[in-house]
């Protein structure tokens, strides 16, 4: 009895192991040979996790999201409402608003570069060009001709270029964050001006009734938020924020 119980025992133990043999994962078969190959691949891994780390940046560098954010932080500011909305519903916002703005560039740097990537349908170098190209025919664009000759003076002669088609991302992408800041505080004088006009009418009747003590932010707030309101404002400011870019 003994015996046949140490003997199923030792069967078990022996299938057990053939089954753990049998699924342990080869680790060499998922890399090429050769150790060259085995080096490229290391290095794509590394280039693509440095991709991904550097996605929010990219996204502010050759996006419309520096404009949204900037024009909306503006207005904040020109309510007075120093944290409402809150940071999160801002940037979700124009985060949401660079989305429906850049679709179409999107879906043309999908088609025509990353799916056929995927696919193996092109090489690496040629997938970044015909990813690249349509944000770099975006940024072309929205970037004003000052700031792209200021950026091409200061460059080296390696990176100037005669045709603005084929502009250096190093000379391009700088030059468009400058135009979008510069844009951003344009909309954002327009959006603040009416808010200050509000402040200056209530202090100046604040001053006339002889109320020093009452700080006149008091009764400007809810007459600009209710002013904001019956403009139908985020309505407007959202369209024209988006409009901006026809």
């Amino acid at each position: 009895m003994k015996f046949s119980r140490t003997l199923l025992a030792g069967f078990f133990v022996v299938g057990l192991g053939g089954v753990a043999a049998a699924q342990t994962l080869d680790l060499n078969s998922l890399l090429p040979q050769g150790g060259g190959s085995v080096t490229g691949r290391i290095v794509q891994v590394a280039a693509v996790l440095t991709v991904l780390s550097l996605a929010p940046g990219l996204l502010v560098m050759v996006t419309s999201f520096t404009r949204f954010a900037v024009a909306l932080s503006f207005l904040r500011s020109g309510v007075g409402l120093q944290s409402t909305p809150a940071n999160l519903v801002l940037i979700s916002l124009a985060l949401f608003m660079t989305f429906f703005v850049m679709s179409p560039v999107f879906e043309k740097s999908w088609n025509e570069g990353l799916r056929p990537l995927m696919d193996n349908e092109i090489s690496e170098k040629d997938a970044f060009a015909k990813i690249v190209m349509p944000f770099r025919e975006f940024m072309l664009s929205q970037v004003r001709d000052k700031d792209l000759a200021m950026f091409e003076e200061l460059a080296r002669a390696d990176l100037k270029s005669q045709d603005r088609t084929v502009t250096d991302l190093r000379v391009l992408v700088p030059a468009f964050m400058i135009s979008e800041l510069r844009r951003g505080f344009e909309i954002g004088f327009l959006i603040v001006l009416p808010f200050l006009v509000i402040d200056m009418i209530v202090s100046t009747l604040t001053m006339s009734m002889g109320m020093m003590m009452l700080p006149p932010s008091v009764i400007a707030l809810p007459l600009k938020v209710l002013f904001f309101v019956l403009i139908d404002g985020w309505n407007m400011v959202i369209g024209s924020l988006i409009r901006s870019y026809g």
